[in-house]
């Protein structure tokens, strides 16, 4: 019953950091291009998509939630290392995800081109519908790689620290 309470607990914590988090990046957006709320949400969608954003959001949760875990725990406790492995692998993923849709923009704006005669009439539409794809594509990297690269840092130094609180072994 513990375990679950203490799981409960966690999972509040790290969704309590995910919203916090996400406030405060859609009011720097809100700041930054004084376009409202809903616009910037819209613009998400748009860009990136719904499984996407989908998917993301629960790896970054994930990863946080690992972060949460870890942090202030020694290492000999029941399940930190796990947890450290679990938010390793998760921001791995962000990563994995981000280079994944990356690779999809771009077989389909390539794609987008295969069943089209380039000619004067259709390069405005051509050139709009590739670039469309092109940025999804190089959106989610922008986006993914540093976020994958700021929660495995964050993560590896709440473990470092968990090293330091674990007191040595004495055979």
């Amino acid at each position: 019953m513990n375990t679950v309470l203490s799981l409960t607990g966690s999972g509040s914590k790290a969704l309590s950091y995910f919203f916090g988090v996400l406030v405060l990046g859609l009011t720097a957006g809100v700041a930054l291009t004084n376009l409202p709320l809903g616009q910037i949400i819209a613009w998400s969608d748009k860009l990136f998509g719904g499984l996407f954003l989908a998917v993301f959001s629960g790896l970054v949760y994930l990863s946080i939630l690992a972060i949460v875990r870890v942090a202030g725990q020694p290492l000999d406790k029941p399940g930190v290392r796990t947890w450290f492995e679990a938010g390793v692998q998760s921001a791995n993923a962000i990563a994995t995800l981000a280079l994944t849709y990356t690779l999809l923009g771009i077989s389909l704006g390539i794609g987008s081109l295969a069943g089209q005669d380039l000619n004067p009439d259709t390069v405005s539409a051509i050139i709009r519908s590739l670039t469309e794809n092109f940025s999804m594509a190089f959106m989610t990297t922008v986006i993914g790689l540093p976020v994958s690269a700021l929660l495995r840092a964050i993560l590896l130094v709440a473990y470092s620290r968990s090293e330091e609180l674990t007191p040595p072994y004495a055979p």
